[in-house]
């Protein structure tokens, strides 16, 4: 379940004696590095307590549509736009017509609606209900609204009765959601990424850098991964961990990054620049540290440009699929397609970094892809999710 590494997880628990397993659930997603939120229904409430899914997920649990703290901020909007995919088990006979005829009466159902990802439910019920014609046309209608649909198992049941309806076990049921993510859409492709700021170092503690939290780029190199793309991330320095499976290279200056990224492109089939690479750096380093003169009150540096990465790989002879990002301030759109014709890019992803909501160091962003033939908007949402759909999109365009 390699799949679920770093993933935002709602698990809907809703009242079923089958409840009892949703502990499991949580304990399972969490030991394969998902960051679980919990989301019940009053009715589970008399099955499982909210503080033992709130002790195991380490997130409060959410359970009231109504709660005047968390809807202040629009609580379920909230949960529907950090979250990459729900799962919702046990899955009663009545969740599943609720669902099924669109119903936001309560903090699941309403979370469901605003939702736009994967979700995945795993029924839980009487023998008898679970064949009756009713829940069998819930079923189907969503199935087509593309619910993935995990079990029933067939046993013996709470009530003595034996037949499907049963809930699958919790690794059982893991083992189909994880499925969700193997998208699997760039397999044997080779990507490299650069991501987060370099720094120029003036003296032994000072240096020039940008502004990057590297979220951006880390991100792309997980959707990549999940893709089934062979992944290379070359990184300044910042405060994220790699994704596992991918292979990393850590440098400061970009002197340094310029060496590995014409090393690295080799035989790749896609290099995306998301690094914030600085364009200058000090003519000289001072060996020591510059000590401040109380007669001056300036310091002059002499720069000198650094070298043009993502130019440097436009001109191999066998260049790779070329994306570049354009973090803009002022005339986004015109400076983004500048730099699209200059740097000879197949892609630029233009962002504005003036709007405080999706700039540098938020966890959102909302960018603008441009090719030469075409402009599309991904509206604001969290960085995983935009940067699944930039990897979509390469992907698309590589076929």
């Amino acid at each position: 379940m390699k799949s679920l590494i770093n993933k935002n997880i709602i698990l809907g628990v809703t009242g079923g004696i089958a409840a009892y397993k949703s502990a499991e659930i949580v304990r399972h997603l969490k030991k394969s590095g998902s960051s679980v939120r919990v989301v019940m229904t009053s009715s589970a409430e008399e099955f499982i307590t909210p503080l033992t899914l709130q002790a195991l997920s380490g997130n409060r649990v959410s359970t009231d549509l109504l709660d005047a703290e968390s809807e202040a901020a629009m609580g379920h909007i909230e949960l529907a736009k950090w979250a990459d995919a729900i799962l919702i088990a046990p899955a009663t006979a009545n969740t599943l017509a609720r669902l099924s005829s669109g119903r936001g009466d309560d903090l699941l159902s309403t979370v469901s609606l605003a939702f736009d990802g994967p979700i995945s439910i795993a029924p839980a019920m009487n023998q008898a209900m679970w064949k009756d014609n009713r829940t069998q046309e819930n079923l189907e209608n969503l199935q087509k609204k593309g619910f993935k649909i995990c079990g029933p198992g067939s046993g013996e049941q709470a009530c003595g009765d034996v037949g499907l309806g049963r809930m699958l076990e919790p690794l059982e049921i893991l083992e189909l959601f994880s499925s969700s993510f193997d998208q699997g859409n760039l397999s044997e492709r080779s990507i490299l990424i650069t991501a987060g700021p370099t720094q120029e170092p003036i003296d032994p503690v000072r240096f020039i850098t940008n502004r990057s939290s590297g979220k951006m780029g880390y991100s792309l190199a997980e959707a990549a991964i999940e893709a089934g793309a062979k992944v290379t991330l070359i990184s300044g320095p910042v405060n994220l961990e790699p994704p596992p499976n991918c292979n990393f290279v850590s440098i400061e200056t970009a002197k340094e990054m310029h060496e590995a990224v014409m090393h690295h492109v080799k035989s790749k089939d896609v290099y995306i620049g998301t690094a914030a690479v600085a364009d200058y750096r000090p003519v000289t380093f001072h060996e020591s540290k510059i000590k401040k003169d109380t007669d001056k009150s300036s310091l002059t540096l002499q720069l000198q440009e650094n070298q043009d990465i993502l130019k440097s790989v436009s001109e191999l002879n066998e260049r790779p699929y070329l994306v570049g990002f354009a973090a803009e301030t002022d005339n986004l759109l015109s400076n983004a397609k500048k730099k699209l014709k200059n740097k000879r890019l197949d892609l630029i992803v233009a962002n504005d970094v003036s709007n405080k909501e999706i700039g540098f160091d938020s966890n959102e962003n909302e960018v603008t892809l441009i090719t030469n033939a075409e402009e599309k908007v991904l509206e604001k949402q969290n960085k995983k999710k935009i940067s699944k759909k930039i990897i979509d999109f390469i992907s698309s365009e590589l076929t």
